[in-house]
């Protein structure tokens, strides 16, 4: 921004007046995101010649001026006139001339527009536009663009051509005539951002080609302007900034404040301020109307920027403020049943009122010193009226379709009554459940709960001012939830109805009957208290101080019962229990001298939880997350750094090497091969795009998209998934070879574990290395040593995953998803893919723990026959408890002050999250198909 500032400066001119009277001054300058900090501008610093501003997207009601790019060039030409043909407002006609004003009698008073107006440069206003850029406005506004070359947004690999698309037709538009309005969204630095962060070296070179189209355009627009033509405005804003990761989309400072700067030979030379004030994104549209003697559009919430009509004269600023607050009072009144108890309402009728007298005097010629006290004190009115009306305005804009709410959860709620019910029977030694589905299906009770929810959906849809989600979906899919409720409803009622009888057979024998250890009360307690926290609005921000918690304390719970095995109990028999919930039966006798002072084996399993403790520590300082301490650098910042890319391409070396060793050990010889080459692919790919070097790299300067690697890497990926899938049907004709089953999910663990060493950023590899060690060491060598049961097993890995969800650097911010991941090895958007590598690799901790824990459950040939089917009961019930209790916590606290900042965003990643379990848990059934109650969860 540095050299744009400068720029800028030394183009602006002073301003020839159309009319005789001074034209308005268009300045505003937003404090730029860390993107545009990044060129070495100051952030406060605002060029010569205008009036400056800090504007900012409000946190908490977001309203986007456009879906996406870094910054976009909207330069709207000041050929236009006022309605009905006058000239435009700021010119200072009398009030004969004036279109807002009407006379009667002998007094005249403030004409006020009727409702639906036409948009902003729409279609009503007569305003010719051309758009080149983002094609989602085209989409969205087809038949609005005179002109148009639309360009895909979503390919965020790709941030130069996305931007010579948009530059080639600058020389041949910028001659014509033919349009009122030019709109250009350059998309290449947001793309940018997601590919390589803020402080990548692209950030540099492609703010200098931005300033040079800045260039290009303002001195066409000057060369073109004659004596006693209406001056152009040119507008560079940015709809986002940028968080440190290169993302954005939450709440924080970088990423609501963004560069808002308007340019015009209307602007009369000035010092630049240091500290620009702060505007709103909303307050955008209103100026702009009034400005190009437009009317407002009806739905808008924002408030005219005053200080940008600030030379024009008082009765043109006047008039300006009043139209803009009638338009809002009209909002208001449509939108708020006690609009005239609101305190907004109370003070423009005051303004309004004092402006009435004012225009008296000023239409008498009264030029003393009263008249200027009254208007400005009626400009005061104005502005404090304008500034409650929006903020009232901006807090109505959420409005929630309760019915839809409520009806998705009661079916949640059912769901998990079911899970709850059925618990005993899930985790006994069968797990065999027996659901009364056709006595429920068949009874009366099923039909008339049908009958009676048919007749309130009918009534709720047909009431006045229903406007509901559901309500719209057609009558196929809405009876089809009708059945699948009351059948749910019907089958909860005849379960507890057996649970309940006096008469009832008890229970088939579970794992929990010998009582709970320790360690179960922990892993209780741990998971209730996490459902807890999540009514705090600090604890969803921080969720990964949470789980880092409860790891450390599971890790010190089972080096504890390491300790107690090894140094004061001797093992005794058991099945498929824990040993600490048989330990009552067994008889402890002190462990043999000779024993404890010989076998590495022993200590191993004693470093295994301090050994998972120091990863977690070094995980923790790798990426910083949440919110509090995001700001803060850490290792992954150092590594990023272009100072350091030897010390990044050794450590993602390393961990790759890591990996391969790891992994391959249960691998057949084909797979190794692939795995290996695959590995070796991934470090290709990140030298191609310039994230590491090799050993004879002294730069990365030939930087590539990388395609040609990354589908190298895939096709290896595939191959290792079908000789996994090749094995597992084998294995269901062979089924006395229990080894080939036990191969074949390894290999697909193994296929998985390259597709997300291919994904993830070169600084995140040793994450993915820690998390393969962390596996092999607590299954090796205390999962099946002490020989923990399914359920156990199953929460300590839904605990590790959830750790390690976090470990990657994410978070509950929508900001902290790295979409760079779906576009790796491909050359354009496509949706499907792009979908599913991005949300792979924003969960791929949790799915890697959940497909080891098949794996391991799986092969544990001491183990119940029932293992997976536990495992998979336990998922569905970890999930689904608080996924409930938060649908539950945020419907109650919707009108929460951060309800869309921290608890909207977490509802998005609980969704997606249960998908992924669901994903889980028919992998589960999928790989336990001889156990028809394993298939039923």
């Amino acid at each position: 921004m540095k050299h744009c500032a400068a720029k800028i400066k030394i183009q602006d001119e002073s301003f020839r007046s159309s009319g005789g009277a001074p034209d308005r001054k268009y300045k505003l300058i937003q404090n730029p995101g860390p993107s545009l900090r990044a060129g070495g501008d100051h952030a406060d610093r605002c060029p010569q010649g205008g009036l400056c501003f800090r504007a900012q997207r409000a946190a908490e009601h977001a309203v986007h001026t456009e879906p996406g790019g870094a910054r976009s060039l909207a330069q709207l030409r000041g050929q236009s006139t006022a309605p009905h043909g006058h000239h435009a407002p700021h010119q200072g006609a009398d009030h004969r001339q004036d279109p807002w004003l009407h006379r009667r009698g002998d007094e005249s008073e403030l004409a006020r527009p009727a409702g639906g107006q036409p948009p902003l440069a729409g279609p009503g206003s007569g305003k010719r536009i051309i758009f080149y850029g983002d094609d989602t406005w085209v989409r969205l506004f087809p038949k609005l663009f005179m002109e148009h070359d639309g360009t895909t947004s979503f390919f965020v690999s790709d941030y130069t051509e996305v931007d010579n698309n948009v530059t080639r037709h600058l020389d041949g538009t910028l001659k014509r005539e033919d349009w009122d309005v030019l709109i250009l969204h350059y998309l290449g630095l947001d793309h940018i951002g997601h590919l390589s962060g803020p402080h990548s070296s692209l950030v540099g070179p492609k703010l200098l080609e931005m300033d040079d189209v800045l260039k290009k355009i303002h001195s066409s627009l000057v060369s073109r302007e004659t004596e006693g033509s209406l001056p152009s405005l040119l507008v560079l804003c940015g709809d986002h900034g940028m968080s440190e990761t290169g993302s954005h989309g939450g709440s924080s400072e970088p990423e609501t404040n963004t560069p808002l700067v308007l340019i015009s030979s209307a602007f009369k030379r000035k010092v630049g301020m240091e500290k620009p004030a702060v505007v709103e994104q909303v307050d955008v549209l209103p100026t702009l109307a009034l400005g190009l003697g437009l009317p407002i559009s009806q739905n808008s919430v924002g408030r005219l920027i005053q200080p940008v009509f600030q030379e024009t004269s008082l009765r043109d600023q006047l008039r300006f403020l009043h139209l803009n607050s009638f338009q809002l009072s009209c909002l208001l009144r449509d939108s708020t049943p006690a609009f005239q108890k609101e305190e907004g309402y109370e003070q423009f009728h005051m303004a309004e009122k004092t402006h009435g007298n004012w225009m008296k005097l000023y239409l008498e010629g009264n030029a003393s010193e009263v008249l200027s006290s009254i208007g400005k004190k009626v400009l005061k009115q104005y502005m404090e009226a304008l500034k409650a009306m929006s903020s009232s305005l901006s807090k109505q804009l959420g409005k929630y379709d309760l019915y839809s709410m409520i009806v998705g959860m009661i079916l949640l709620l059912q769901v998990l009554l079911l899970l709850l019910l059925v618990m005993p029977e899930a985790l006994s030694g069968s797990a065999e459940v027996e659901l009364p589905l056709a006595a429920s299906l068949l009874s009366l009770p099923f039909f008339l709960l049908c009958l009676l929810c048919s007749s309130a959906h009918v009534l709720v849809c047909t009431s006045a001012h229903s406007s509901c989600y559901l309500c719209d979906l057609p009558w196929g899919v809405v009876l089809a939830a009708i059945v699948f409720s009351s059948g749910l409803l019907c089958v909860l009622l005849s379960l507890l109805g057996q649970k309940l009888a006096p008469g009832a057979r008890p229970s088939a024998k579970s794992s929990s009957d010998a009582g709970l250890s320790e360690l179960d009360v922990l892993l209780v307690v741990g998971t209730l208290g996490y459902v807890v926290s999540l009514a705090s609005s600090s604890f969803i921000e921080e969720e990964h101080q949470t789980w880092y918690f409860l790891l450390n304390t599971l890790c010190l719970a089972v080096f504890q019962d390491v300790c107690r095995k090894y140094f004061r109990e001797r093992r005794g028999p058991g099945d498929d229990a824990s040993y600490l919930s048989s330990r009552e039966d067994s008889s402890p006798s002190p462990a043999p001298v000779a024993e404890l002072g010989v076998g590495s084996r022993k200590w191993l399993k004693l470093a295994t939880p301090l050994l998972t403790l120091v990863c977690c520590r070094l995980l923790r300082s790798l990426n910083q997350t949440g919110v509090q301490w995001a700001h803060l650098p850490d290792l992954s910042h150092w590594l990023n750094s272009w100072d350091h890319k030897a010390e990044l391409s050794l450590l993602a070396a390393a961990s790759l090497v890591l990996i391969f060793v790891l992994v391959q050990r249960r691998c057949s010889l084909v797979s190794k091969m692939a795995l290996g080459l695959g590995l070796l692919g991934v470090y290709s790919y990140r030298a191609a795009v310039g994230n590491v070097l090799f050993p004879w790299q002294t730069n990365s300067t030939d930087i590539s998209k990388g395609t040609v690697e990354a589908r190298f890497v895939y096709i290896f990926v595939l191959g290792i998934l079908f000789t996994g899938a090749k094995d597992l049907l084998r294995s269901q004709v062979i089924v006395t070879d229990s080894r080939l089953k036990s191969r074949g999910l390894w290999e697909v663990y193994s296929g998985m574990v390259l597709l997300c060493a291919l994904l993830f950023r070169p600084h995140n590899l040793p994450v993915l290395a820690c998390s393969l060690l962390i596996q092999t060491a607590m299954a090796q060598l205390i999962w099946k040593e002490l020989q923990y049961d399914a359920a156990q097993t199953t929460i300590m890995h839904y605990w590790f995953g959830q750790a390690f969800f976090y470990f990657q650097g994410n978070s509950n911010n929508i900001a902290t998803i790295d979409i760079s991941a779906g576009f790796v090895g491909l050359e354009s958007y496509v949706e499907i893919p792009a979908v599913f590598l991005t949300a792979f690799s924003t969960y791929a901790g949790p799915l890697l723990w959940a497909c080891h824990l098949v794996c391991f459950l799986s092969s544990a040939q001491d183990r119940c026959p029932a293992s997976v089917g536990h495992g998979c009961y336990c998922f569905a019930l970890l999930r689904s408890i608080p996924t409930v209790a938060y649908i539950v916590l945020v419907t109650a606290l919707r009108y929460h002050l951060f309800i869309w900042s921290v608890f909207s965003p977490k509802l998005l990643y609980e969704a997606t999250h249960t998908l992924v379990t669901t994903a889980v848990c028919v992998f589960f059934t999928a790989m336990d198909q001889s156990h028809t109650a394993s298939s039923r969860f």
